[in-house]
C-alpha cells in the first residue's frame, strides 16, 4: 500500500493528513480519492495542486509500489 499525504487545505477538506491506500498509479489514486469525497475531488482538480512521488514533484502519471509515498500539495503562495 502506498503512503498518501495531504497538506494544507487539502488535509483540512479531507479531514485527514495521512493514509495507506492501494492503487496501481497516481492517476488511479487520485480517482480513488475523488470517488470517496466530492469536496476533495474538486480541490484536487483545482489549479496549482501538485503531486510529489517519493519527495519529487511529478508531472503526469506514474506507477506506484507498496513503498511509494504520494503527497498532494495545495497551491503555494508567497514572495
Amino acid at each position: 500500500m502506498a503512503r498518501v499525504l495531504l497538506f494544507g487545505r487539502l488535509a483540512d477538506i479531507a479531514g485527514w493528513r495521512e493514509r495507506e491506500l492501494e492503487a496501481a498509479s497516481v492517476a488511479a489514486l487520485r480517482a480513488l480519492l475523488s470517488g470517496e469525497d466530492e469536496a476533495l475531488a474538486h480541490a484536487l482538480a483545482g489549479p496549482g495542486v501538485q503531486v510529489a512521488l517519493d519527495q519529487a514533484i511529478l508531472r503526469g502519471d506514474a506507477a506506484l509500489s507498496a513503498r511509494s509515498e504520494v503527497a498532494f500539495l495545495p497551491p503555494m503562495s508567497g514572495g
